[in-house]
This record gives structure tokens, C-alpha cells and sequence, in this order.
């Protein structure tokens, strides 16, 4: 069967941007995370409102939050290395069984009547560790599951579009599910939902991991993917803006609950389809990121992007009523989903495959690790000046950060263009060949 190169005459956009479902790993991939997402925020959104409602302290959200992404940062750098040398597969495997797990342990605590602030805690914090192995591997095994480099950057973008249209369904059912029945549902049926991304797992037909070197300790790899991530100009200035804008302005979602209550003044229905319009502004994000051919000239995405994310937090700040608030959370997604995405993609590029798992920790430590400590911050604030100006400080914070990263464009462009040059990704606009399955892939390690 011949297939149409993306972007050459008879090449659809539709066949463009679901390109990276022509393999078969990747569309099992797909199917099983799509499932498993839509549990997953469902318990996100049950999680925060159980916890407000047990506790109406905007700062244990904060604390909920911080004991759930701690773990990220402390032990991402080194299930990065993990990842290097272990067969991502099963790493998989094991953290999807032990997350499938947690959910179920809420769900008979909360269905039982038996759950107090310090079980939620102590779960978040297990989650938590489970996450700090499953990222790095996770990031890193999305690169197994594609054959050719050139369709990687759509792979990573239909991931993103996987995971927030899972944020379009969970909120919303979350809500409803809350008002009829209470948050135990939404955690049993999370459980649940982990079967199918194993199941998925189990089905994959992956070659068997390359032999990795297993000689070297643990601590010269680490500083090892230290130096080679922070020694590459765009890898080390992308990380760094991401870990300010996760740092600052992500933790505005922990503030939704306060937010919906307080000055929206509405409940669990409320909230939950906020967050869904939040996936709706971030699923947008996604599949425009999916329909690009490759990573050229993501790098001046990313800035763009945190400008309009900023922008979107200072808006919703502002927000007195349900329209306003859904328009601008579905800005403020879009922006960040459009930053994390390029981000991603270009990192997942230009990275040498040795390193990475190193490199993905690193990213991991970037985007969730920092989180933790924004959400004890936000839920300070917040507890002092109110959520609306909580949220207003971080969109003038992101604002500030993304500017910044605009002044560092030109030395990042100059860094990254030879190796995408390297990788046939610059020549194919150069010449005016925009079609990605003639350019020459890099040599195999």
C-alpha cells in the first residue's frame, strides 16, 4: 500500500495530522491513555472538591497539591536514569498497576465514609512517587512507538490532543457525578479505566529493549543528562521557562475550586465544566500543533504562547460570571498547552536517544516538579489577598517570563538550526521540499 507523504499534492489534512496512527503501537498507545485520562481527571476535579469540601481551606489544596508533586522533583532525575537503562515497557506496566491501585484505595475510603484529609494526603504523596517513574518513561517510550523521526513531533502533539480531549469529558462527568452520587465514584471508575491502558500495554508487540550500559553509577549518568541538557542552549532555556511557568502559573488550577465557590458562587457541575472548557482551549492547542510538519520554528511558538497564557490568567483574575471565566480559562489553556507542546516536541527531536530518559526527567522535574511548590505559594496567597489576585500575580508573572525567553530567541535559533539541519528538518524549507518522509533520518546509535 503506498502511502501519500504529509504535505505532498493528494496528502489530506486530515491524513496530515493523524499521520502517527499508521503504527500499530502508537494507536494501542493512543486508545488505552485516552480511556485512562478521562478517569484520571475525573478524579483530579473530585480529588480538589473533596478536599475543599472537607476542609473549605484553600491552603491544604495547596498541601494536597504540593504532596502529590514533590515526589516529581525529587526522584525524577533519577527514573530518568532509569529510564536510560531499564526497559520503559515495564516500567509502564508496573506504575500504571500500582496507580490503578491508589484510585481504588480512594475510591473504598471515600465509598466506605472513612476518608479523612491525611488518607488524601498520604495517596497524593503515593501517586506521586508512582508518577515520578511513569513520566520519564512514558515521555520517553512515545519514541518507541513511531518508526520514523519525522512523524515524532505529531505523535507528541496527538498525545497532547489524547489528553485534553480526556479533559474535555472527565470535568464535565466529574461534576454531574459528584452531584448525583459523591467523589467515590469518580475514583472507582478511574481505577477502572487503568485497565484499559494495560491491557494496551499488554498488547503491544515491542522489540525488545537495546542493551544499555549498565556499568556506570547512577550518579555519574545523572550528571551526565545534568550536563547535556543545560549545556545545549534551547534545551536548558525551554526547561527553564517551563519550570517558571509551572512554578507561577499552573497553580491556578488549584485554585478552582475557591474560585468557582467563592466568586463564582457555584458547585462540583459548575467546576467541572470550567475545567472542560479549559480542555477545550488546550485540545485546540493540540491539534494545530499536530497539523505542522515539523519542529522548525516551534522555538518562536513557545513565547507567543506564554504571552497569551498570561494574558488568558489576568483575564480569568478578573472574571465575574460563568462566560467570562470559560472564555478565559479556554485562553489561558491554550496558551500553556501550546507552550508545553512545542516545548516537548522540540526537546524530543533534537535529544540524543541515549539520553533521553535523562533529559525527559529533567522536563518531568520542569513541568510537575515545580508545580508543588506554586501550589503551597498559590494556596498562601490566596488564603491572604483572595483566589482572584492569586491568579492575577501569576499571569503577570508568566507575562514577564515569556518575555524574557523573546530576548534569548535569536541565540536559541542559532543553536538549534544546525541540528536540524543535521536531521533534514531545515533543508526541506530551505529548498522548498516540505515533504517529511523524503528527508534523510539520522543514523541509528
Amino acid at each position: 500500500m503506498t502511502h501519500h507523504a504529509p504535505g505532498v499534492p493528494g496528502s489530506s489534512k486530515l491524513t496530515l495530522i493523524l499521520r502517527a496512527f499508521k503504527y500499530r503501537n502508537y494507536r494501542l498507545f493512543f486508545g488505552g491513555q485516552g480511556v485512562s485520562l478521562i478517569g484520571t481527571w475525573m478524579q483530579t476535579v473530585a480529588m480538589s472538591w473533596l478536599v475543599y469540601r472537607l476542609t473549605g481551606s484553600a491552603l491544604l489544596l495547596g498541601v494536597v497539591g504540593f504532596c502529590a508533586q514533590i515526589p516529581t522533583f525529587i526522584l525524577s532525575p533519577f527514573a530518568g536514569v532509569l529510564a536510560d537503562r531499564l526497559d520503559r515497557h515495564r516500567i509502564l506496566l508496573v506504575t500504571q498497576t500500582l496507580a490503578m491501585l491508589q484510585a481504588f484505595a480512594l475510591a473504598y475510603l471515600v465509598l466506605a465514609g472513612r476518608v479523612q484529609v491525611w488518607h488524601i494526603i498520604a495517596l497524593s504523596s503515593f501517586l506521586g512517587l508512582v508518577n515520578s517513574f511513569d513520566i520519564p518513561a512514558r515521555q520517553s517510550f512515545v519514541v518507541e512507538l513511531v518508526e520514523k523521526k519525522e512523524d515524532l513531533g505529531n505523535a507528541i502533539a496527538l498525545n497532547s490532543s489524547m489528553f485534553n480531549g480526556a479533559r474535555l469529558l472527565g470535568p464535565s462527568l466529574a461534576g454531574l457525578l459528584i452531584s448525583a452520587v459523591g467523589e467515590g465514584m469518580c475514583f472507582l471508575l478511574n481505577g477502572l479505566s487503568y485497565l484499559a491502558v494495560i491491557a494496551a500495554l499488554l498488547a503491544m508487540d515491542v522489540p525488545e529493549a537495546k542493551k544499555r550500559p549498565v556499568g556506570e553509577g547512577v550518579f555519574r549518568r545523572l550528571r551526565e543528562g545534568f550536563d547535556y541538557t543545560f549545556s545545549f542552549t534551547p534545551i536548558r532555556y525551554i526547561i527553564l521557562l517551563l519550570a517558571l511557568t509551572s512554578l507561577i502559573g499552573m497553580p491556578y488550577t488549584v485554585l478552582m475550586p475557591v474560585f468557582v465557590k467563592d466568586v463564582l458562587g457555584g458547585g462540583p457541575e459548575t467546576l467541572g465544566f470550567l475545567m472542560a472548557c479549559s480542555g477545550l482551549g488546550a485540545l485546540a492547542a493540540a491539534l494545530a500543533l499536530a497539523s505542522r510538519r515539523n519542529a522548525l520554528g516551534l522555538e518562536g511558538r513557545i513565547p507567543l504562547a506564554g504571552l497569551v497564557f498570561g494574558g488568558g490568567l489576568i483575564a480569568l483574575s478578573q472574571a465575574r460570571s460563568f462566560p467570562a471565566a470559560a472564555a478565559s480559562i479556554a485562553v489561558a489553556s491554550f496558551g500553556m498547552i501550546s507552550q508545553m507542546a512545542s516545548s516537548n516536541t522540540i526537546i524530543q527531536t533534537v535529544v540524543e536517544d541515549d539520553k533521553r530518559g535523562r533529559v525527559m526527567a529533567f522536563y518531568a522535574m520542569a513541568f510537575m516538579g515545580m508545580a508543588p511548590f506554586g501550589s503551597i505559594m498559590a494556596g498562601w496567597v490566596a488564603s491572604k489577598v483572595g483566589a482572584p489576585h492569586a491568579i492575577l500575580i501569576s499571569g503577570v508573572l508568566s507575562l514577564a517570563g515569556a518575555s524574557v525567553f523573546f530576548g534569548r530567541l535569536g541565540e536559541i535559533r542559532r543553536a538549534v538550526h544546525p541540528v536540524y539541519a543535521r536531521l533534514g528538518i531545515a533543508p526541506a524549507v530551505a529548498t522548498g521540499l516540505e515533504a517529511a518522509s523524503e528527508l534523510t533520518a539520522p543514523p541509528e546509535d
